[in-house]
């Protein structure tokens, strides 16, 4: 009975809303994808390949997937006119695309070409998806942006110099977005997590993963599961007070 009175709460909290999610094909993406369909929100799901929700209705109106590019400015921009006239509206904006590009390297190591890769899907991206869906937010006074950082991007990951800077950009970007839009109705926040088990993290080197999750109190890499459960807050209207703001899933690793 408190299941269903929760699922209900969640149903009525995100009425009608529409969100945009990148990188949404596989990882926290889908995640948070997974748990705004849920609730009921219309989702508009944003990946470079082909991708499903689990109990997806391929008849039904209330998901969209779009193949594009987030580095192309006209895509991104296509794409979220494609959204805004369709919908009507945008709500909620996660963006959750990122690589890690080559790690477990030195910082003399590093290919320019690589870094360049690197800042153009995880900030470059970010900061695109952002600049074309801020002003369809503007226009009702409301909305919610979430950016996925790392906890890397606070403290800095050696080995992975390209990675770290990323995402030390894009919190700063949250920052500075926070303070921009705080008058305006739309709150804009990121989350760093440390080691989620995904796709994103299998892929890395054995010799990166245990130094990455050594640093963690707790001694595990955390779950998809915590990281949608605190991306639903993030992007919920009960959250009107909190922006520019980097929240932590570190396990007890984030220090400040």
């Amino acid at each position: 009975m408190l299941i269903f009175v929760y699922a209900q709460y969640h149903m009525t909290q995100f009425s009608d809303q529409v969100a945009i999610i990148t990188g949404a094909a596989s990882g926290i993406g889908n995640a948070i994808a997974r748990q705004l369909a849920a609730a009921g929100v219309r989702l508009a799901l944003i990946d470079k390949q082909p991708g499903r929700l689990d109990g997806e209705d391929p008849s039904s109106d209330r998901v969209t997937w779009l193949l594009g590019d987030i580095t192309a400015e006209a895509t991104v921009e296509a794409m979220v006119n494609q959204v805004a006239d369709r919908y009507g509206r945008i709500d909620i904006l996660v963006n959750s695309a990122g690589i890690t590009g080559k790690t477990n390297i030195q910082s003399h190591q590093v290919e320019s070409d690589d870094l360049h890769n690197v800042f153009n899907v995880n900030f470059f991206g970010s900061f695109l998806m952002a600049k074309y869906v801020l002003p369809q937010m503007l226009k009702r006074g409301y909305g919610r942006v979430l950016h996925i950082a790392s906890i890397a991007g606070k403290e800095g990951n050696a080995g992975m110099l390209a990675y770290s800077a990323s995402k030390a950009a894009v919190i700063g970007m949250t920052k500075v977005q926070g303070k921009e839009y705080a008058e305006t109705g739309i709150t804009v926040n990121c989350l760093a997590p440390a080691v989620i088990r995904t796709a994103l993290v299998d892929g890395m080197p054995d010799e990166q993963v245990r130094y990455m999750t050594d640093k963690i109190p707790m001694k595990r890499c955390g779950t998809l599961q915590e990281a949608a459960n605190l991306a639903m807050y993030i992007v919920s209207p009960e959250n009107s007070f909190t922006t520019g703001f980097a929240f932590d899933l570190s396990g007890g690793r984030a220090t400040y």
